[in-house]
This record gives C-alpha cells, structure tokens and sequence, in this order.
C-alpha cells in the first residue's frame, strides 16, 4: 500500500489539504495529515479547527512513497520556513521521489531549487516567484517527480493526479466517477 504524508499548518487552505486526503482514502491510499507545529491542533484559512493524524517531530517518514503540500496563506508561509521539513523534501526529492504542491505552496519548490528548468504551475499571484521554471496555467502539471497544481479549484484533479501516479490511471478514474466528478 503507498503511503503519503500531507503537511498542514495553522492558515492552510482547506480544501487544498483535506480533499487530496478524502479522494487517497477513498482510493485505499494510506494518508497521515502532519502538523508541523508542537501539537495535532491546526486551524485552517477558514477558521476550521482541526485535529492532524501526527506531529512531524514525532513521525518517522522513511515508508512516504510522496509528501504532499497544500497551499493557503499563511500557511505556505509557515510550511516553507519550518527547516525540518525542508530538509526532509529535500531528502525526498533528491531521491527522486514523489512530491506534490498545490496553490502558492509550489513556490516553497521553486525556493529548494526543485523547479529549475521544470514545467510547473501555481496560484496566479504566486507564478513568478517560481525562479527558474518554465510556468504554465495547466490545472495540474507532472514534470519528473515534482507535480504542482493551480489553486482549490484545482484540488480534484491535483488529488485524482496523484492517485493515478500511485495506483494507475483506472484508480484515478474509478474514484472520479464514484464522485460524479465530469
């Protein structure tokens, strides 16, 4: 079974985070929501209080086939200054292993270096900060290892993206008609 963790701090967009981990629980993905702060508590952009399944300081990640980054303000912020996790998708990465963002969280990426002369997307007030990538409006874009999305009206098809690169395309399409997604 693949194993993905998503990271959420206080001000990460709610639906960015929490329907990649619906349609990968539907799909029989096993996904870990990880606070980044001292505690499981975490409140969204939206004022929605929240328990994570895991703290990052107490999870050991080796078993993550992809690590997954919603956007949202602060919460992008947040994500991208908190070392331990930088260093861990950097890890990540430079094993060529599966990492995902969504909104302004490919610009935590783009800061790692990780887009450089990759074709990537975000959020449109969030594109030029993504130094060194050759930048589109696709809703979802796979480049390599590194997949990046727009924005919450993109969480869909990031999510059903991500569920067809772990467990095929026929996965993907079973869990959107099961939503009556198209």
């Amino acid at each position: 079974m693949s194993k993905v963790y998503i990271f959420l701090a206080d001000g990460f967009e709610d639906i960015e985070g929490l329907t990649v981990v619906d349609l990968m629980r539907r799909a029989g993905i096993s996904v870990d929501t990880v606070s980044i702060k001292e505690t499981r508590d975490i409140t969204t952009s939206h004022g929605i209080e929240m328990k994570t399944d895991r703290i990052f300081h107490e999870t050991d990640f080796s078993d993550a086939d992809m690590l997954v980054l919603p956007g949202g303000m602060p919460g992008t912020r947040y994500l991208g200054e908190f070392a331990p996790l930088t260093e861990l998708l950097t890890q990540h990465y430079n094993k060529n292993r599966k990492i995902a963002a969504i909104c302004a969280a490919p610009s935590v990426f783009a800061k790692l270096g990780f887009l450089k002369g990759r074709k990537a997307t975000s959020y449109p007030s969030f594109m030029d900060q993504l130094d060194g990538a050759e930048t589109c409006e696709d809703p979802v874009v796979v480049d390599g290892n590194v997949t990046t999305s727009r924005g919450l009206g993109t969480a869909i098809p990031f999510a059903l993206c991500l569920i067809a690169q772990l467990m095929g395309e026929e996965k993907a399409l079973e869990i959107a008609e099961s939503i009556v997604y198209k």
